[in-house]
């Protein structure tokens, strides 16, 4: 199998500092340049409660490769994650104040740099 065959997700509950995500607070998430993928990255909120994707009046709570996403100079991605998008921020996924929620980042077509 190809790395361009499968898909590897990486997920996590909890902020640096040990405290579980809350919809309430914004929090920051930096996709590095070329990050090791054949394909392409997505990143998906999930519900803490339901265990289902997070959907919110914009529609679903995601992110990925291939969408318009504003990049950094050096071809990072800044993310952001939050119930109100702050004015300077251009790539928003919206969370729900009141819902924990974590997210999945999927890599559609992983390279062997991945897990290093």
């Amino acid at each position: 199998m190809s790395g361009g065959d499968h898909l590897t997700l990486l997920e996590t509950s909890k902020d640096k500092d040990g405290n579980w995500f809350d919809g309430g607070t914004t929090y920051g998430m930096r996709v590095p340049t070329n990050p090791p993928v054949l394909q392409f990255w997505s990143v998906t909120t999930y519900d803490n409660t339901t265990r289902g994707p997070v959907f919110t009046d914009k529609g679903a709570a995601d992110a990925s490769s291939q969408q318009n996403l504003v990049a950094n100079a050096d071809g990072s991605v800044d993310l952001y994650f939050g119930p109100t998008k702050p004015a300077q921020v251009q790539n928003g996924i919206k969370t729900v104040p009141g819902r924990g929620w974590f997210p999945y980042f999927q890599f559609y077509g992983p390279t062997e740099g991945l897990l290093r």
